[in-house]
């Protein structure tokens, strides 16, 4: 220390006080130099074991944690079946159905009486469920008189963009006033053969024109609180026939890269939470040679992927075309067998308008699943991209 009396420094030397603690490890210390000093080989230093990385598992997503935890349970959800009355309709959801389709000979009475309709059936079933309508305009309005009366695609497609977004958007108001959530509509087929079945069902032969109405006409039905349905994908435009009656076939692949399926990849980009109805038709280069699109793994790989000119990868809803309604589909394959290969393939939703033995398909569907033949991973995603489209309509 420093005096101020001598202007000397001196030193002062005091002990070191270690905690405990660290006097063990000095002394441990010296008692291993030591040993090594007399000639002892050290206990060899054991080096500790790597601690187990620890994952944290991301908590679900809402519409994960909707998903049921039974089996059956995931798979009704993936079924849209058609009903006539609100009797049927309540069977279909005593089976725990994830969606009804509305078909033309319904009685009316389940969409307009007061305790026998679709707010009713909301209101008795807890499980969240899609309603479903084919609503077009011009030929295919179902029950216009509820809904009203609307012009052909192929008129509206005519009209300023604000009447063609406002049609969309009074066509989804008179959907949804009367509890309907999904429509399947626009039609994204390509008219250039003048088929019948298409038509002026198709607001027009040329593919951008196609993508532009048809993104105006969604917009308005998403106003409304209702999903739009894209459809007959990969394209009708130019098939053989009509597959109300038979299958029909398109042009190889190759060559619906260049037409048909050109809207679909603008309106998939703008529209992500929008459904896509697969078709039944035979597309050459497509899959295995003869394999209905609905039934076709490949169709949904390409689907999905956006693996076509102009496509963006889709993680929406894929639900099917009509597996019951269709001549040309059940000369191929029965309903119930239909519904196992269509989910199999990578259908979302199974859609089949008769309504048919609900029970006995679901059970089947199930079977396939546990044994093996459908991977589990495919009921999953499956199951969670319909919850994720429902709570897309506050539903």
């Amino acid at each position: 220390m420093f005096s101020a009396r001598t202007g000397q420094v001196t030193w002062e030397v005091r002990p070191v006080r270690y905690p405990r603690g660290k006097v063990a490890v000095a002394l441990a210390a010296a008692g291993i130099v030591a040993g090594c000093a007399a000639g002892e080989e050290p206990e060899p230093m054991v080096e500790p074991a790597a601690p187990s990385p620890f994952v944290v598992e991301p908590p679900p997503s809402e519409a994960e944690a909707r998903v049921p935890e039974d089996l059956r349970a995931k798979v009704a959800s993936l079924m849209v079946v058609g009903v006539s009355d609100y009797g049927q309709a309540r069977a279909a959801l005593d089976q725990g159905v994830g969606g009804l389709f509305i078909p033309s000979w319904a009685d009316p009475a389940l969409l307009t009486e007061p305790g026998r309709d679709i707010a009713a059936l909301r209101a008795e079933y807890h499980h969240p469920f899609s309603v479903a309508v084919d609503f077009e305009g011009g030929r295919v309005q179902r029950h216009s008189e509820v809904f009203g009366t609307w012009m052909a695609p192929r008129d509206l497609a005519a009209q300023p963009p604000q009447v063609i977004r406002g049609t969309g958007y009074d066509i989804g108001r008179a959907l949804r006033a009367r509890g309907v959530n999904v429509d399947y509509a626009p039609v994204l087929d390509v008219d250039v053969s003048d088929m019948e079945i298409v038509g002026d069902r198709a607001f027009s032969g040329d593919p951008q024109e196609v993508a532009r109405v048809a993104e105006l006409f969604s917009q308005g039905l998403i106003d409304a609180g209702v999903t739009p349905t894209f459809k007959h994908f990969p394209g009708h435009g130019r098939a053989s026939g009509d597959t109300h009656l038979a299958l029909s076939v398109t042009p190889p692949l190759g060559e619906l890269h260049g037409l048909d399926l050109v809207p679909y990849g603008p309106a998939l980009e703008s529209f992500p939470a929008a459904s896509v109805m697969v078709g039944h038709m035979i597309v050459p280069g497509l899959g295995a040679e003869g394999v209905p699109s609905s039934l076709n793994p490949e169709a949904y790989r390409i689907l999905r992927e956006g693996d076509y000119p102009g496509g963006v990868p889709f993680d929406g809803v894929a639900i099917t075309d009509d597996l019951s309604g269709m001549r040309g589909l059940l000369d191929y394959a029965p309903t119930a067998e239909a519904v196992e290969r269509a989910i199999a393939a990578g259908a979302d939703q199974a859609l089949w308008s008769s309504g048919a033995d609900v029970a006995g398909i679901i059970d089947r569907v199930t079977a396939a699943t546990a044994q093996g033949a459908i991977p589990a991973e495919r009921i999953d995603e499956a199951a969670v991209r319909c919850q994720e489209q429902l709570l897309e309509v506050g539903l």
